[in-house]
């Protein structure tokens, strides 16, 4: 994501992600609101803006009228954060707190004050400290003292106006658990950013961030992808391609096997997509490999991100054939990331390409599987369009992208779980077929959008060896059917290994 120096004018929310969305972040005294359902992270992300502030020398403050100060300092533990000098809290209390003989004098008792007082009070202990940042939580209470939409209205008018005066940028949070359709603040404040949290039927729950209202600043809108993690807020701005352009030099890259070579034309073109689409077994996590085996050998560096494979068993299967991906790791060559489908979302992992793709000057990836992908989408439409900005993006930096998809079935008329052979540059075809009484496998490319290609369907063969693959299969017909006709003389299948 973007790194902004933010200007004197903005204060940096202390999200990396946030201020991408926000063009810098919050634009100093003025009054903004985070709002959302109880356990969204707006405390949390509270409490991150407020540590940026002392971070950079300022004076904060968190006025509490729901949780208490051992409370929030107990949540603020939770992530290994101290809240220390330059962030004071003012809590305001239940009556039962009068108990307690050492409590200060400067508590306050929500439910037994009127709104006029209650204000007064939050206007004194603003006065003492004389903040730059300001965190009023929650609206809820205000809400419920008012009593009236019009004297809620009129008190947040007033605390905007006070606040103004010492120049202070200020949240308030709203957790929507009274009157959630109620407005006011939304035309009052200067910025409105709305926290989500969605539950799926399997995996864990999917936080997102969105900003519904920003004055006079150009902000990145739509739904961010976000998370609640020991450590604070993350958010992941949606990837728009457009916005990363990056020159290279083309050309094309081998895979290191002379036929597959000459089946794609001479290889593949740098800065494009390659889509391997197959039934189950076929190998298209070998065919996306070698490519990875053969960019190692250039000495260039490679990513692969395994949705469906534990990693394990891939080194184990894989070493058999005479690579080595765990050498590759360790030599700093190739980096491997086990992605969970059910616990990672969609923004997430495409920051996390496009954080490795940085940082790296990765030029070959592959995603195996989308099938896996597929399963962190709530919808096969924003599928396609993560993946559509994902490519683009790829594509923009040079980087040749290698995706795998399972088809269902195993012969005859097999069709994938998502159509994603329009997005992808290059397509390739595998299949089994039966002949000579034996399940043989061939492969064909379908397309190619940056060349000519062989329009052949040749065999292939893994075993000990890897991944070999013959001679095109001109002495058959219906091939790609699974039941081919041998029309021909002299067959030209391969040959069984006989070693």
């Amino acid at each position: 994501m973007s790194s902004f120096q933010a200007p004197n004018d903005i204060a940096k929310t202390g999200i990396g992600g946030l201020d991408d969305i926000l063009s810098g972040g919050f634009s100093r005294g003025h009054l903004f609101l985070v709002e959302g359902a109880p356990g969204t992270g707006k405390t949390t992300m509270a409490l991150q803006f407020l540590m940026e502030g002392v971070r950079a020398g300022e004076k904060c403050l968190y006025i509490t009228l729901s949780e208490t100060e051992q409370e929030l300092r107990g949540g603020a533990a939770s992530h290994g954060w101290s809240l220390g000098d330059g962030l004071d809290i003012f809590e305001l209390l239940p009556p039962e707190s009068l108990l307690d003989s050492e409590q200060q004098q400067s508590l306050l008792y929500s439910s037994d004050l009127e709104l006029g007082e209650t204000t007064k009070q939050i206007f004194d202990v603003v006065e003492r400290t004389r903040p730059r940042r300001v965190v009023l939580d929650s609206l809820s209470e205000i809400r419920l003292l008012a009593q009236s939409s019009l004297r809620y209205r009129r008190q947040i008018l007033a605390v905007k106006h006070y606040f103004a005066k010492f120049d202070a940028t200020v949240i308030l949070l709203d957790d929507l658990t009274a009157e959630a359709s109620d407005k006011t603040v939304h035309s009052i404040a200067h910025g409105v950013i709305r926290l989500e949290e969605l539950a799926p039927a399997y995996g864990a729950e999917r936080r997102r961030v969105r900003v519904t209202k920003y004055r006079g600043t150009k902000f990145r809108g739509g739904y961010h992808d976000s998370t609640l993690t020991t450590g604070g807020v993350n958010v992941f701005p949606r990837l728009v391609a457009s916005e990363h352009r990056k020159g290279f030099e083309p050309g094309q890259l081998s895979s290191g096997i002379g036929e597959f070579d000459q089946l794609l034309g001479g290889g593949i073109d740098k800065g494009s997509s390659t889509l391997v689409l197959g039934p189950a077994g076929t190998g298209k996590s070998l065919s996306a490999i070698v490519f990875v085996v053969a960019a190692v050998a250039r000495g260039e560096k490679a990513a692969m991100f395994v949705f469906d494979e534990e990693l394990g068993l891939l080194y184990t299967r894989l070493k058999k054939m005479g690579i080595d991906l765990e050498a590759m790791q360790r030599a700093g060559n190739l980096f491997v990331d086990q992605v969970d489908a059910a616990e990672l979302s969609p923004g997430e992992f495409a920051h996390r390409v496009r954080k490795r793709v940085n940082e790296d000057a990765i030029k070959t990836v592959v995603i195996d599987s989308l099938n896996g992908y597929q399963a962190a989408m709530p919808e096969e439409n924003s599928l396609i369009l993560h993946v559509h900005e994902l490519l683009q993006y790829l594509n923009r930096q040079g980087a040749a992208t290698f995706m795998t998809v399972a088809q269902h079935g195993l012969v005859g008329d097999m069709k994938a779980p998502v159509d994603v052979t329009y997005l992808a540059d290059t397509v390739i075809l595998l299949r089994y077929f039966e002949a000579m009484g034996k399940v043989r496998r061939a492969m064909s490319v379908i397309k190619k959008r940056t060349g000519a290609h062989e329009t052949t369907i040749r065999e292939y063969r893994i075993d000990h060896r890897g991944l070999t693959i013959g001679a095109p299969l001109e002495g058959f017909q219906g091939v790609l059917t699974g039941i081919p006709v041998y029309v021909g003389e002299g067959q030209p299948l391969l040959q069984e290994d006989s070693a």
